[in-house]
């Protein structure tokens, strides 16, 4: 385990320090159960009210922090502690899984599969025919990718994870263990003959660079084109994107929530958690959906949404307002 000075984390993330510690820094954690050695954050200013209680040496701060960091503590003030947040848990994080080879003995390679420099393919993997996978992509054990796929590189495709066949992923993508891409789209008609009849979906998946797709998220492929997911796009887990949807670039979708068919995101949209968009909707740039709302027509741009059905984020507030009074006077 390497120790690092206050003075080392501060070279890397570039900010103040203020106050003076003698204790090396093993690891960070957060403020309620961080020890004598231990680094955290206070990117919020209503977390100051925790550090009196805790035991880290030093916490990253922003700099609009009131209090003092006390005797043998540190604070190193930055401009944004979330930001340095993330360059300090990079420093300190563990060595990833190992590959003894650069493709396993157990990995299944069809002959036809093009695999680029410094490409890694662990135990139990299926690379299908006509697959172009670049260099410096990282595959571990037990992932399918079927024929006629692209990968590009220094992308991740943990565990479990399934690329169907014909759908392409671009470069520095981090694809989650068990993620799907390029399902069916959930297609059906109804037949007096036959019940309910499925409609081919021969479409495909195309997902920009930089994009990351949580643990057992599902994108189907399109029914005619393609599902599109712009480049990074963060996708956390169990997070459906249906048939046909579009999404711009840097969207964001929160876990549980989901797009019905042919849903079209502008670029930096968020959709919080367990939220559901109705299917041939448009939400337009910028525009944010709250968890667990419902929406049900075009948003624009910029706009905030709450509620089931959403309705404007003000408006969904002033309901619930009237409501609460309502309930108060009974």
């Amino acid at each position: 385990m390497k120790l690092y000075s206050v003075e080392e984390i501060n070279t890397l993330l570039n900010g103040t320090i203020v106050g003076t510690t003698n204790n090396q820094i093993s690891s960070p954690q957060q403020l309620e159960l961080a020890c004598s050695d231990q680094i955290s954050f206070i990117g919020n200013k209503k977390y100051e009210k925790l550090w009196p209680a805790s035991k880290a040496a030093a916490a990253v701060v922003n700099e609009d922090i009131e209090i003092e960091p006390g005797e043998n503590r540190v604070f190193i003030k930055v401009k944004n502690a979330e930001l340095a947040m993330a360059q300090l848990l990079d420093l300190f994080a563990p060595v990833p899984p190992q590959f003894d080879d650069a493709i396993h003995p157990a990995a299944v390679v069809h002959p036809t599969a093009i695999i680029g420099e410094g490409t890694r393919i662990g135990a139990g993997c299926y690379i299908g025919p006509h697959t172009k996978i670049a260099e410096n992509v990282i595959i571990y054990p037990n992932v399918t990718v079927l024929d006629h796929c692209t990968i590009g590189k220094n992308t991740i495709l943990w565990s479990g994870a399934v690329v169907r066949e014909r759908c392409h992923i671009g470069a520095y993508c981090i694809i989650h263990p068990n993620a799907t891409i390029g399902a069916d789209g959930f297609g059906f008609t109804p037949c007096a003959q036959r019940g309910l009849v499925k409609i081919p979906q021969i479409g495909n998946v195309v997902i920009g660079n930089g994009v990351e797709i949580g643990a057992n998220s599902c994108v189907d492929r399109g029914k005619f084109s393609s599902t599109i997911l712009g480049d990074g796009c963060k996708i956390d887990n169990l997070v459906q994107i249906g048939h046909n949807s579009v999404l711009g670039k840097f969207c964001i979708m929160a876990g549980n929530s989901g797009l019905a068919g042919s849903v079209t995101l502008g670029n930096g949209v968020i959709i919080g958690g367990s939220a559901s968009i109705k299917d041939h909707t448009t939400i337009g740039d910028g525009a944010t959906i709250g968890a667990g709302s419902g929406v049900a027509g075009n948003v624009e741009a910029g706009k905030t949404m709450l509620g089931y059905p959403a309705v404007e984020a003000r408006s969904a507030l002033k309901q619930w307002a009237v409501l609460k009074k309502l309930a108060a006077t009974k």
